[in-house]
């Protein structure tokens, strides 16, 4: 499982331009059972995504695709981790 932490480096009216772009690319890896949660940070300087992924290299080729990563609005932080524990409705979901 993978945290993916973004954290805006350009003005948020710049953002918004790729707003629609960027949550088309969330809704194409919901389908694909990739993303399994994400939104914005409070205060708005960023988001987070929650993701699985079968390793690290694909996980950055999904990340490549996202038009905050593309023109380069915001910064990336991944941060992979091991599921020891959760919530027992996710279980199905995370045995995918």
């Amino acid at each position: 499982m993978f945290i993916i932490d973004l954290n805006y480096i350009v003005p948020l009216d710049e953002l918004d331009v790729h707003m629609a772009d960027h949550v088309k690319y969330l809704r194409k890896y919901y389908r694909k059972n990739i993303f399994v949660a994400s939104g914005r940070k409070v205060p708005r300087t960023g988001g987070i995504i929650l993701a699985l992924a079968d390793d690290a290299a694909t996980m950055n080729k999904i990340i490549c695709e996202d038009p905050f990563y593309k023109y380069e609005l915001a910064e990336f932080t991944v941060i992979e981790f091991l599921t020891s524990q959760y919530h027992p409705d996710l279980k199905t979901f995370l045995e995918r």
